[in-house]
């Protein structure tokens, strides 16, 4: 077998879902990596006025691909934008992109897809699998397609305790489902929802779970591969540590903590967390159509199916998130933060209920009552609101575990070469959480707030301030229950005064001691 650059070169590639999160870093990694890549087909689709190529330029200035730019100054000659909308009949593709993409196109990675728990099931079903179902249409026409790549996600099964490397059976046949969601109104889907996802959390993993089985049926000859991801956090080494742009999933949980807002959260602390560095997901990802890519005698033509975790391997546990999160952004605080960090993980749900109406909604309706008393906009509540309409789709998986077979990833860093080993690294062995956990915390705070490092020691002086606040607010606030339950009880008045002698006692004993020395 070839290595992997070797086998990208002289390639052309699609992808949809490009200018997703994890799209942008596929997509830089096959560029820096892999140079001998013919061309990069992008299926992107017109936004906000701006063209499919418009976009694409807007994206490739961010700071993300600053380092292929360096090594690579004219890799978006490689990038062609092709317009297209997913939901759309054919992709709503042009008859030429059509035939250009049939001709051209040899390895396809279908990364796009709604990433929203929440969403309806129709919406979650036009994006997550017809989407996929229209892609896996347009890879038949093509003539010489070698592999096709779906990305879905780990937790597509959560539903079962062990999660073994194949695809499972959903309990409702996808092409029924299809048929059936034509005729019904948005209301007679909701209703239905809740019977038809059974045990799993929500829309999105029912979703890429009828996906992952509508794949394997309508395969027929071509090579598939199916990577399954957990929880995507930010970059471990690649393109550089700690990269990550957006508030989605565990990131804007890390922000709302490290900004003193979020205090308390529904989570089991020896609950594993399994996350996994996006580079960890792109590396295992080109491996994994390489693999599938090369095998050209003797092959199986089972879906090969990639469980790309690392709670198996190498667990990490929301306890050690929590702890890990308090002392980074105490070390390095976030700009204007609003209390000091001190999140706590509970798994009790009343005891969760009860601290989140102290610390969360109490401080929040005051401030909020603080400002429109200077005249200024109230904003603490609507942002209380989003953060724990985000920590209710999180709950979940922070009070759950899972046991995820890893054969196929094993074997497959098995058959790489040191080279290759080292160029696209996905063996979580060598995480280590801590320095992955700083990087994390401090990729959110210069990437995603766009805060200087310049800026942490004003940073830090406004951490002081508010232990000192908080300090005096707590003494203040003793002192005035102390003292009103003093004046209304005899025994409260003994206890007080005899405490308050002992204090003295102590006070003079120390002074007496240090002068006799």
């Amino acid at each position: 077998m070839v290595n992997i650059p070797e086998y990208y070169a002289g390639k052309t590639v699609l992808i949809t879902g490009a200018t997703g999160f994890m799209g942008k870093v596929l997509l830089e990694k096959l560029l820096r990596s892999c140079p001998g890549v013919k061309s990069v087909y992008v299926m992107v689709r017109s936004k906000a006025g701006q063209s499919p190529k418009v976009r694409i330029a807007d994206m490739i200035n961010c700071k993300l691909f600053e380092r292929l730019q360096e090594e690579h100054p004219g890799f978006a000659e490689k990038i062609v934008p092709v317009n297209s909308d997913l939901t759309q009949p054919e992709l709503d593709l042009s008859k030429e992109d059509q035939s250009i993409l049939a001709d051209n196109v040899n390895i396809i990675f279908h990364c796009a897809a709604t990433i929203r728990f929440n969403e309806p099931l129709k919406d979650a079903m036009q994006l997550n699998v017809l989407a996929t179902q229209k892609m896996m249409a347009l890879a038949h026409r093509m003539k010489h397609l070698e592999v096709f790549l779906h990305v879905s996600t780990a937790y597509a099964n959560c539903d079962r305790e062990l999660i073994e490397e194949m695809v499972y059976p959903p309990p409702v046949d996808y092409r029924r489902l299809i048929d059936s969601l034509d005729w019904m109104d948005d209301e007679l889907v909701s209703a239905l929802t809740p019977k038809l996802i059974g045990k799993r959390p929500n829309t999105y993993t029912y979703t890429k779970a009828l996906a992952e089985y509508l794949v394997q049926q309508e395969a027929g000859d071509l090579k598939v591969a199916i990577v399954r991801p957990s929880i995507v956090g930010a970059s471990w080494k690649e393109p550089f540590p700690g990269w990550i742009d957006n508030f989605n999933g565990p990131s804007g949980i890390f922000i709302a903590a490290g900004k003193g807002i979020l205090r308390t959260m529904r989570a089991s602390n020896d609950a594993v967390a399994d996350l996994v560095p996006v580079d960890v997901v792109i590396n295992a990802t080109l491996a994994a159509a390489w693999y599938s890519g090369s095998q050209t005698l003797n092959r199986s033509r089972n879906i090969l199916v990639y469980n790309c975790t690392t709670g198996g391997i190498n667990p990490f546990h929301w306890g050690e998130v929590e702890y890990c999160i308090n002392m980074i952004f105490k070390t390095n605080p976030l700009e204007q933060a609003f209390r000091r960090p001190n999140v706590n993980l509970r798994s009790n749900p009343f005891t969760n209920q009860c601290w989140t109406a102290v610390s969360h909604t109490l401080p929040a309706l005051l401030y909020d009552c603080c400002l429109t008393l200077t005249g200024r906009q109230p904003r603490m509540m609507k942002t209380i609101t989003r953060l724990h309409k985000a920590m209710m789709v999180l709950e979940y998986f922070c009070s759950h575990s899972w046991v995820w077979n890893n054969d196929n990833v094993a074997m497959l860093i098995g058959q790489m070469s040191p080279e290759d080993k080292k160029m696209f690294n996905f063996d979580v062995r060598q995480l280590h959480w801590a320095e992955y956990m700083e990087s994390y915390c401090m990729g959110t705070k210069k990437y995603v707030l766009n805060e200087e490092l310049s800026g942490l020691p004003a940073a830090r002086k406004h951490l002081n301030k508010l232990r000192n606040i908080r300090y005096t607010f707590n003494t203040v606030l003793v002192v005035l229950i102390w003292r009103v339950f003093i004046a209304r009880s005899q025994m409260a008045r003994n206890i007080w005064y005899f405490v308050v002698s002992l204090c003295f006692k102590f006070l003079s004993y120390f002074r007496a001691s240090s002068s006799m020395r």
